[in-house]
């Protein structure tokens, strides 16, 4: 059994020195007149997300309503795994476990670990309360660099799989989006035996090669056309030479902010404006997990892991609730859905989109809540 030893969030102060000084020494690149956002990350939103990180954002605070959440480190499989174990005071309360995605972090999280936790003074009953675990998956944030190859998705639930039984929960419900849904989507194949069901806000799932698309599902084929096309870019470079770009990630903070911001605005339900979905202080709380823990390089090395694994593909058996939101980057249909996946529940949202804990917490918290009332024991 792994040992499993307290962990408090402590930056150094020479850490936020060096930041605010790189910072000071930018060198923004020209931009084209009129371009906007249609080469990427467009310059005066990143400036203005860079001065708002030098002069008026506060990590000591993020930093302290963190730590108002009890955290570990464990050794699992010969790599770190950090985790925050947040246990309701309600007795009877459902084990959780939510894995983030890239590029986000346990950051997402913070607005719905109060619903989740102490449901009574948010709207819920006493029935909806979670203890919840939220692992930072290996290679990201406070789990530190990877330190061996073959960190794929598969080897990531396993390691969960065993945090959740080293925990002490024998039934527990895993959720996720992005990797976090990839990697809960691999937790309801290895072990089935301990999951109630799985929730996830990214199915993964291809269309039937003999099935004729429905309206809908041809739009959903044309997004998934965009992103080939036109957004995987980050996907390309960090599925192949994840260790390259690490080296300007890891030395320009502005770099970093901009390869981020980009994926949070096209990702977002905010019709291209990022911060109407997010707070400056949300946005660089994330930013700077990676930034501070150095952890650009090997989070992006789980895009190679992926490419360079053979993914299972049986079915998921266990019980399966979808929450789907408009702007999600794939948008399988239901039909699509359930030929992977045993699917009890399907919500279709009107809004949100793929950082639906950070964008949309009320919706995702009611749909979780909604999913564990029908698969909870009775």
């Amino acid at each position: 059994m792994a040992n499993h030893e307290p962990f408090r969030i402590e930056i150094p102060q020479d850490a936020i020195t060096d930041l605010h000084e790189r910072l000071d020494r930018t060198r923004f690149p020209q931009q084209i007149d009129g371009v906007g956002w249609d080469l990427g990350t467009e310059l005066e939103a990143l400036q203005h997300l860079c001065d708002h990180w030098r002069h008026q954002f506060d990590w000591r605070a993020q930093e302290e309503r963190l730590n108002a959440w009890p955290q570990f480190v464990a050794t699992i499989d010969g790599e770190n795994l950090h985790y925050a174990h947040i246990r309701s005071d309600e007795p009877d309360a459902t084990p959780l476990v939510i894995t983030h995605g890239w590029p986000g972090s346990i950051s997402e999280f913070l607005d719905v670990v109060g619903p989740l936790t102490d449901p009574q003074a948010h709207d819920g009953r006493a029935e909806d309360a979670f203890h919840l675990v939220l692992p930072s998956i290996p290679g990201f944030g406070f789990s530190g660099p990877t330190v061996s190859r073959g960190n794929d998705p598969a080897r990531i639930a396993g390691m969960i799989a065993e945090l959740m039984a080293e925990l002490g929960y024998e039934r527990y419900i895993a959720q996720g989006g992005d990797w976090g849904a990839i990697i809960t989507t691999e937790m309801g194949r290895i072990d089935a035996e301990h999951l109630a069901g799985i929730h996830v806000n990214m199915p993964t799932a291809l269309p039937p090669k003999d099935q004729e698309p429905t309206e809908r599902e041809r739009d959903a084929l044309a997004a998934m056309a965009y992103y080939r096309d036109v957004d995987s870019g980050y996907a390309q470079i960090q599925g192949t030479k994840p260790q390259t770009i690490g080296y300007a990630l890891n030395d320009s903070p502005a770099g970093l902010a901009a390869w981020i911001l980009e994926k949070f605005r096209q990702w977002s339900d905010c019709d291209g404006d990022v911060f109407r979905s997010y707070t400056e202080d949300q946005l660089l709380t994330n930013i700077s997990l990676y930034w501070f823990t150095q952890t650009a390089a090997s989070s992006a090395r789980i895009y190679y892991e992926r490419r360079h694994s053979t993914p299972p593909d049986t079915r998921v058996d266990v019980p399966t609730g979808v929450a789907r939101f408009p702007t999600e980057i794939f948008r399988p249909s239901r039909r699509w859905c359930e030929a992977a996946y045993n699917i009890t529940r399907w919500t279709e949202f009107g809004r949100g989109g793929h950082f639906a804990a950070m964008e949309v917490p009320h919706l995702l918290v009611g749909d979780i809540r909604a999913f564990a009332a029908q698969v909870r024991e009775p």
